[in-house]
């Protein structure tokens, strides 16, 4: 099983450098899980740069995969990774998600880096 970070999925929308690092995880859908709140990201940030018709069509693709609402016991999880790893409260209940469905946790964003199960690609320059 796998989760893409929101920053992973903007990469992959926006047709970035790092776009076939997330590219193969994201077209695997039957093994995809999708946190509710990365759809949050998604959706807010694509209406930022976009529109709001590119932000739904993003998150029509993002609903291919197993979608998953917070939990009780994932934001408890993800309250004790914050303050753990320091880790803002989204990117926590991100990686409290992919723990709680023994997933990989693929992402751009370096909060992750280091972190186990999580499979980290720096940004590119400028990115």
């Amino acid at each position: 099983m796998n989760v893409v970070d929101s920053s992973g999925w903007l990469e992959y929308y926006a047709g970035g450098a790092n776009r076939t690092f997330f590219a193969p995880v994201i077209q695997q859908v039957d093994a995809l899980i999708v946190p509710t709140i990365s759809m949050y990201e998604v959706f807010k940030r694509i209406v930022l740069l976009r529109t709001e018709e590119d932000a739904l069509l993003a998150i029509a693709w993002m609903s291919t995969g197993r979608v998953i609402e917070l939990t009780e016991k994932v934001a408890l999880a993800a309250a004790l990774l914050s303050i753990e790893h320091k880790l803002p409260m989204a990117d926590s209940i991100i990686l409290a998600t992919a723990r709680a469905f023994d997933a990989t946790l693929w992402t751009q964003d370096e909060h992750f880096q280091g972190l186990a199960g999580v499979k980290y690609i720096a940004k590119p320059a400028g990115g």
